[in-house]
């Protein structure tokens, strides 16, 4: 059978986007295009001024003021994503709209359309909604006292269009806020699936490869000493193991390994006699609770490993209880002041979601304790 293919980093590519975004969202310049389109009401304005009988100075003033307006308006909208320009910049907008407006009449109040606009699309909306509700009071107030009385109409619609945009904008930036969070969700599932393997084999390969070395030293000396028969019982132990190692590989791979905290007790008998070490386990594991015991049998089954590969013990004692566990040793300890293991750190990360405490250290009387309990605080071992 062909072993599994490595995984890989594209599996964030591989997830449907549950976000399309639309052709004006993923195509910036067409907020370009609609604005240079919604100009034309500037440019009739302009060719109306041309035709009036209004003195050339005024005329080349306004026209003046019409061209930085229409300057200024397309270069304050935004061409990025939640791109805010600073307000001072749409209050140089709003000065020349006003200015405009003061020197063609109140029959021109639409031009403060511009700026309505620029505001609603380029501030944050806490400052973009009060600036519009400023801006159409002013507008009403202008045509009411100069002209022959409120707009109401004209202003409600520019004022109704200036926070529909506010609105827009406001979703716009939020599609592309939860597009960055399901990027970074996306980003993290690797993140976690990557460490989940990691950890997994390291149980897995830690473990079923000490007992292999363990079992195949004790066959070399078996044959050594002309016990064929039980040298020949060793090895085809580890046969059996090497092809359930490897199964249990292939299961990790496609996560659907799941441990035994009985299985990992008989392996751990089997792996610490071969080692020489005297072994104390229990006898049944009934009395573990039920969310527990998956997790359990990680802990024996790395606590173990460590025992035979580390501690050079002659007695491994392990002890159950409806929410902890303990395997005690009486080799040579850690090392004071080293640092954990991947081994424990692994432990850590799996038990953290079951709200377990890990202490290792130094045993009471030498050794080396390993405690896992899910109704303590996390305490030091004492030493």
């Amino acid at each position: 059978m062909a072993p599994p293919e490595p995984s890989r980093d594209v599996a964030p590519a591989a997830v449907p986007d549950p976000l399309p975004r639309p052709f004006w969202v993923r195509n910036p310049w067409v907020w370009r295009v609609v604005a240079l389109g919604f100009l034309s009401f500037l440019v009739v304005a302009a060719v109306e001024e041309v035709r009036s009988g209004d003195p050339l100075a005024l005329k080349v003033l306004v026209l003046s003021l019409m061209t930085a307006y229409g300057a200024v308006y397309l270069a304050v909208l935004p061409s990025e994503v939640a791109s805010y320009r600073d307000a001072r910049t749409v209050a140089v907008l709003g000065t020349l709209g006003v200015v405009l407006v003061a020197l063609l009449g109140p029959d021109s109040i639409g031009l403060l359309m511009y700026a309505l606009v620029s505001a609603a699309t380029t501030l944050p909306p806490a400052r973009a909604i009060p600036v519009v509700w400023v801006t159409c009071a002013g507008m009403l107030l202008y045509t009411g006292l100069v002209g022959d009385g409120p707009h109401w109409a004209e202003v409600s619609v520019y004022g109704g269009t200036a926070l529909m945009l506010v609105i827009l904008m406001s979703l716009r930036t939020a599609v592309f806020a939860l597009r960055e969070a399901n990027d970074e969700v996306a980003r993290l599932a690797v993140a976690d699936e990557r460490a989940r393997l990691a950890r997994d084999l390291h149980d897995v390969l830690g473990h079923s490869l000490t007992t292999i070395t363990v079992k195949a030293a004790l066959a070399r000396r078996l044959m050594e000493a002309g016990e064929t028969a039980r040298a020949t019982a060793e090895i085809t132990d580890v046969e059996v193991l090497t092809r359930q190692t490897l199964a249990d590989v292939r299961s990790t791979v496609s996560a659907q390994r799941r441990a035994s905290l009985p299985a990992e007790l008989a392996g751990s008998r089997a792996v610490l006699t071969a080692a020489g070490i005297e072994a104390v386990l229990p006898q049944a594991t009934d009395e573990v609770a039920e969310p527990y015991r998956e997790a359990f049998a990680h802990v024996l089954r790395e606590a173990v490993t460590n025992v035979v590969r580390h501690s050079g013990a002659r007695r491994c004692e392990v002890r159950l209880g409806p929410s902890w566990v303990e395997v005690r040793d009486d080799g040579s300890g850690a090392v004071v002041g080293s640092a954990p293991g991947t081994g424990i750190a692994g432990l850590r990360e799996r038990l953290g979601p079951l709200g377990a405490t890990v202490h290792a250290g130094p045993a009471p009387g030498g050794g080396f304790l390993l405690r896992v309990s899910a109704d303590e605080p996390a305490t030091a071992v004492p030493a």
